[in-house]
């Protein structure tokens, strides 16, 4: 039988990264997306091409575009003429002050945030649902867009909550083809989090209930549960993984 086909964006570091190692460890062929960096990509691909001996596509484009989500379509169902799971992933924070935070700037946030979720459901989810029996798609919102919230981050935390909306919406579109839930982290043990000041990985550290922030690892597990065949029930739902906050 021929592997099952998981796309995951966002997927040249962190959580993203992660997560197609995920999969790719459960026998899944991935297609490793990101907008910039392509020897990244391929470095990512050649490692699990070596770990895992399955199947990697990998492609540099910026899925905010409608065109280059038709073309990511394309390029897939060339390799892999099949497609099972969506991980939408993609996405990109700037922290600034209010008073800073210009309009240009407001909106790349929600372009490549909302913009992209949006697109990816609307061409890849098409496919599957007129393809296939039972697929999954999850969306990475955050709990910045539920109960944790930053003015300085105010236009991410705005993406994060039409994440959600989006995901109760395409839930319904897609029934009962596709399951399509949410998944929204808390704090992650990313590369780009242990940038963060040390006071205050301190001071957030201290308001989880575990104290500590999530391996990414922890997130992927939740992340391929919803994707699994083993979730047969969960729909439109946005759960949160932040260790008590």
């Amino acid at each position: 039988m021929e592997n099952k086909v998981a796309i995951i964006t966002g997927s040249r570091r962190g959580l993203g990264k992660e997560t197609a190692y995920m999969f790719a460890s459960k026998g899944y062929d991935i297609v490793i997306n990101d907008k910039e960096d392509q020897e990244k990509i391929k470095e990512v691909v050649n490692e699990i091409e070596t770990k895992y001996k399955v199947r990697v596509l990998g492609i540099c484009l910026d899925i905010s575009k409608e065109e280059n989500v038709k073309k990511l379509l394309e390029e897939i169902l060339k390799k892999f003429k099949r497609i099972d799971v969506l991980v939408n992933n993609a996405g990109i924070v700037e922290d600034m002050e209010i008073e800073k935070r210009d309009e240009k700037i407001f909106n790349k946030t929600i372009i490549n945030n909302i913009t992209s979720t949006y697109l990816m459901c609307k061409y890849i989810g098409k496919y599957m649902f007129e393809h296939n029996e039972l697929s999954r798609i999850v969306n990475i919102s955050s709990t910045n867009g539920i109960n944790s919230f930053f003015p300085t981050s105010i236009d991410y935390d705005a993406s994060k909550a039409g994440i959600i909306s989006l995901t109760n919406n395409f839930a319904l579109e897609y029934q009962p083809k596709i399951l399509v839930n949410a998944v929204a982290p808390g704090w992650i043990n990313t590369e780009m989090n242990k940038q963060l000041e040390e006071e205050v990985i301190k001071e957030e550290t201290e308001k989880i209930y575990l104290k500590r922030f999530a391996e990414p690892k922890e997130v992927a597990t939740l992340i391929y549960f919803l994707c699994s065949e083993e979730n047969t029930y969960v729909n439109g739902e946005t759960i949160k993984i932040d260790g008590g906050y």
